[in-house]
């Protein structure tokens, strides 16, 4: 490990690596460091242990030298019974103190896990849903588990390995030299060999690791993509279990393959280095032998340097990896802090306003949206030496990605400007339909009322206050959403319609549910509202899902409500109960619907019709008929086929 310009790095090489530089700034390690300071009287207690346990270990050797030089041949019973007492004590104490030094360890490296994962936790969920619609759900994932452990072993662990084995270093080094400075020389001297041999087997050992973890990847990734509900739906559908039991078998065989490559080559690592040491061993014994047959050294100093010598060249083995696998966990800190550094696209003020006794009042004022990609806003591509983050193709094990996604998500009409000057005033208690050609921009508008997103222009304000002025948690309050795809945890009904009202009541939720329509279908299972409803809520029907999203909906009891009334893959019964179930939700408060039926449009206060990212037209049925423009025409083509209530789709 060596300076330069400014930073710490080691030089990692490997059979495909060209001279890589692994970076750690002062900075960074400060701020690694600045983790460690809550904990930092459990670190001194830690280095205390890791001075007696070394303390203890050099005790041994002498013990064995006075037995053989002094004890043996005095015949002193009475020594002899003391140093033999000595020897069962040490690894008694010594086992003890490493216990505690193993609680302190686990202590606070698990602290500081706890301590990242919240904050990186914390932060996600504080990051607008432009962040999450460009990054992939399993490079977040990897930040969360696998860099918060890496980042946590290298406070834990390496640190403390490289402390412990350099206290053992100085501390062995010290005894031999006041021993016999000779006999220490010649034991140091095979240390460039050992060091040589350390790196190049150490290299080849990361190449096959990464190997290793590649081919990992690649079957975690089959898994993940054909273990899910959706996947064996899609297997089994296509018939395609064959081909994918002989995929898996090939990336199995693979893992299996470079894990007997792995296992040999370190065993091989290990004999070599097993050598090397005992090459120093025997140098030790062949002229500490010629030296005791001169007179000149005892037998006992022979065997005191040789455990010394043991204990010395294990430590150096340890120090001889230790610059890549500190490097490799600051890179893993460094993945963490870039999730924690990043700007939040949806900020609270300081001293935002409470929102209290809302009317509903909803104003746009020129309001402009874009899609745009900021890079300041989301994750930049981080390589971990000798760990695969990236993800190849699952089926055809194509070219890697990086944890972004390459085109935007969600640009309407495949323009980045997905809404453009658009105004409009919604009173209080009123029904807004939304109308327009698929991809106009309807979902973005509606996006915007909850602060999903912020418009890139103008402003919208609730009640005469700027959304940008209030706190996030009393707007969420008074916004309640019914989105097109709903989504349920993996738990009992219960539970996710409490996830609207935490405190609410059993005969609340009942009575949702009825509002809903649902409760004699909750009523009816076995369980009851202890149902758990499946991965996504796979264990009910379509309209089953949508009836609780509404439940759910009329529990937190929101002023405003913003719902996509489509329900086309539903039957006609689950459609007459959703769309009655509708009405008594919207009842009294202002709503903004993505409307699909030409009854919701005939009830509307007020008709929207966007197309382009524009409102190109705005008010009543019978107005906008009448105007004979873009309305005029759905209503011709798709909407008068609508005439007995059927669902139309303009959108």
């Amino acid at each position: 490990m060596r300076m330069h310009g400014g930073g710490w790095f080691a030089y990692v090489r490997g059979e495909d690596d060209k001279d890589k530089k692994r970076y750690m700034t002062w900075p960074l390690l400060k701020r690694v460091l600045g983790y460690a300071r809550p904990y930092r009287g459990q670190i001194i207690l830690l280095l205390g242990t890791i001075l007696a346990v070394t303390g203890l270990g050099l005790l041994t050797p002498l013990i064995m030298r006075d037995l053989i030089d002094r004890t043996l041949p005095a015949g002193d019973a009475g020594r002899l019974n003391r140093l033999a007492i000595a020897l069962v004590l040490i690894p008694i104490v010594s086992g003890a103190i490493s216990v505690s030094q193993r609680k302190l360890n686990a202590s606070i490296g698990e602290g500081v896990i706890y301590d990242l994962r919240l904050a990186l936790y914390a932060h996600l969920q504080r990051l607008s849903l432009r962040f999450f619609t460009h990054t992939k759900t399993g490079e977040l994932i990897s930040r969360l588990n696998n860099d918060v452990i890496d980042a946590q072993r290298a406070i834990s662990s390496t640190i403390v390995d490289i402390v412990t084995n350099l206290i053992q270093v100085t501390a062995i080094l010290i005894v031999m030299f006041s021993l016999e400075w000779r006999l220490t020389l010649l034991g140091v001297m095979v240390l460039p060999a050992f060091i040589v041999a350390a790196r190049r087997l150490g290299a080849k050992l990361r190449h096959i690791a990464r190997e290793a973890m590649d081919h990992n990847a690649q079957m975690n990734a089959i898994m993940n993509e054909t273990l899910n509900i959706g996947g064996v739906l899609l297997v089994r559908l296509f018939g395609r279990t064959a081909t994918e039991v002989d995929r898996f078998d090939a990336r199995a065989a693979k893992v299996r393959d470079i894990g007997i490559t792995r296992a040999v080559t370190g065993s091989q690592f290990f004999v070599i280095i097993g050598l090397v040491g005992a090459i120093g061993t025997a140098l030790v014994y062949w002229v500490g032998g010629h030296l005791v047959l001169s007179g000149t050294f005892t037998i006992g100093t022979i065997v005191a340097f040789a455990s010394y010598l043991t204990q010395l060249y294990g430590a150096l083995q340890n120090l001889t990896n230790a610059p890549v696998a500190f490097a490799t966990s600051m890179v893993s800190f460094e993945r963490v802090f870039e999730v924690v550094d990043l700007p939040l696209d949806i900020a609270e003020k300081p001293g935002a306003i409470v929102l209290r006794d809302v009317r509903g009042a909803l104003t746009f004022e020129n309001v402009t949206f874009e899609y745009r990609i900021d890079e300041e806003h989301l994750l930049r591509g981080v390589e971990r030496h000798g760990q695969v983050d990236m993800v190849q193709a699952v089926l055809s094990g194509g070219e890697k990605t990086n944890g972004k996604s390459s085109e935007p998500v969600a640009v309407s009409q495949a323009r980045e400007i997905a809404l453009e000057h658009v105004s409009f005033d919604i009173q209080p208690g009123q029904l807004v339909a939304l109308v327009g050609p698929s991809g106009a921009g309807k979902t973005t508008l509606t996006y915007l009322i909850p602060r999903l997103y912020d418009p890139t222009e103008g402003r919208i304000l609730l009640d005469g206050h700027d959304l940008r002025d209030v706190t996030l948690s009393s707007l969420a309050a008074q916004v309640g959403m019914v989105t097109q795809e709903t989504h349920l945890f993996h738990d009992t009904i219960r539970t996710n319609l409490l996830y609207a009202r935490l405190d609410a009541t059993q005969d609340e939720i009942e009575a949702a549910c009825r509002a809903a329509n649902i409760h004699d279908f909750i009523a009816g299972l076995p369980d009851g509202y202890d149902t758990v409803v499946g991965e996504r809520g796979y264990r009910l029907s379509g309209g089953e899902k949508q009836r609780l999203a509404i439940a759910r909906v009329i529990l937190k009891d929101p002023r405003i409500l913003v719902l996509d009334e489509a329900t086309s893959h539903l039957d006609s019964q689950s459609e007459a109960l959703i769309q009655d179930a509708l009405k008594k939700v919207m009842a009294g408060r202002t709503s903004i619907v993505i409307a699909h039926r030409l009854s919701t449009i005939l009830a509307a206060d007020l008709i929207l019709v966007i197309d382009r990212g524009q409102i190109v037209e705005q008010g009543r049925h019978a107005d906008l008929i009448a105007q004979g423009g873009l309305y005029a025409r759905l209503y011709e083509t798709q909407f008068s086929r609508d005439q007995n209530g059927a669902r139309l789709d303009p959108a």
